[in-house]
């Protein structure tokens, strides 16, 4: 455990020295490097250990803390330390109190997007791309840096339409968070390197509208991110999805809608964590 985060450690210093050769550069000109990516290029054969959870006083601030609530269906909103919102796979439907700064969504379902967000928005990322060319996405909002990695969804008739949805990527606090969005098909080992490494992870988990269960869990147990939030789920109880792992991964049920998240509360084995609403 300790060399696995010895590892990660220099890995990181190693990274911010390459792209970032001073801290008033960075903030004069943020460099679109994605550290989730990178480190686990420059580190293949390593397992990324989680951090442990640290004890903190109850109701205590942790620096660089992420708040995540599940608003309904796949939209989740993320708000970060710097004050930027991001709502996910946006529709119009499920609005946090005021309108995020950010939006991604993805056009699967209608219930994934919306072409008529209010306008308070400041930014809006289609998960789809114009004339046959996927979409790309690559940009820093206040403090939180934005990317994608397209799939494709099923079309009319059963055909796949290619590049149709986004796998949107924030790296925010150190974290790297993963939103599937409407996932069609099982990852290849070229969407695994264009993503890298994910602390916490969105999952779509309705049994077949997406991916059956079993195809989901196997892409869920390649990535091994340390907290998986189950969304999108309609039919099938929870627990069809839960029975797919074994004791690799413990499973709990919040209490509440949000969860805070840092690097150093993240569990040091993979947590599916149903927050309310789900």
């Amino acid at each position: 455990m300790m060399l696995r985060y010895l590892a990660y450690t220099f890995a990181a210093i190693w990274l911010l020295h390459a792209f970032w050769p001073s801290a008033a550069h960075a903030q004069a000109a943020p460099a679109q490097v994605s550290q989730c990516q990178a480190i686990a290029e420059a580190l293949p054969q390593a397992t990324f250990a989680s951090f442990t959870p640290a004890a903190a006083t109850k109701g205590q601030m942790v620096a660089g803390e992420v708040t995540i609530t599940y608003l309904g269906h796949s939209t989740f909103l993320i708000e970060t330390p710097g004050g930027v919102s991001i709502a996910t796979d946006y529709n119009g439907w499920f609005r946090p109190s005021a309108p995020p700064t950010v939006v991604t969504m993805n056009k699967a379902h209608s219930s994934h997007y919306t072409l008529t967000p209010d306008p308070a928005i400041r930014t809006v990322l289609h998960g789809w791309g114009e004339d046959g060319e996927p979409a790309r996405h690559d940009l820093v909002v206040g403090d939180a840096y934005i990317r994608n990695v397209t799939t494709d969804i099923r079309s009319g008739a059963m055909t796949m339409e290619h590049d149709g949805n986004s796998i949107f990527i924030f790296e925010v606090a150190g974290l790297c968070i993963g939103h599937l969005g409407h996932l069609h098909h099982e990852l290849d080992d070229s969407h695994y390197r264009q993503i890298g490494r994910l602390d916490v992870l969105m999952v779509p988990v309705d049994g077949g509208l997406t991916m059956g269960a079993e195809s989901m869990s196997r892409v869920v147990s390649r990535l091994r991110a340390a907290l998986i939030l189950p969304m999108h789920r309609r039919g099938p109880p929870i627990d069809a999805f839960l029975d797919m792992f074994g004791d690799d991964f413990d499973k709990s049920f919040a209490t509440g809608a949000s969860v805070k998240v840092s690097l150093r509360s993240l569990p040091s084995k993979p947590l599916i964590y149903i927050l309310q609403g789900v």
